[in-house]
């Protein structure tokens, strides 16, 4: 079999498929940002007269989390070249 020919039955040339989950998983980043942002802006829903230590733990323990990715997406931390 040619060469040229096997590459293209075994290789598609097009990555529409990879490009389609791309979007739908980059779209789930998107939402889950919009609804962070929006939880942020109402304090994460805490009233500052009502805010306790077991808040601050909660919010230290996103913070971890988000940290955590936010070095893998960029590279720094412990995720630094």
């Amino acid at each position: 079999m040619d060469r040229d020919v096997l590459s293209e039955t075994i290789m598609p040339k097009t990555n529409d498929a990879a490009l389609a989950a791309f979007s739908s998983v980059k779209t789930e980043i998107d939402v889950m940002l919009e609804r962070l942002a929006a939880l942020s802006a109402d304090h994460f829903g805490c009233s500052p007269e009502d805010v306790n230590w077991g808040h601050v733990g909660t919010l230290d323990h996103y913070c971890a989390r988000l940290r955590e990715i936010t070095d893998m997406a960029f590279r720094e931390g412990k995720h630094a070249d």
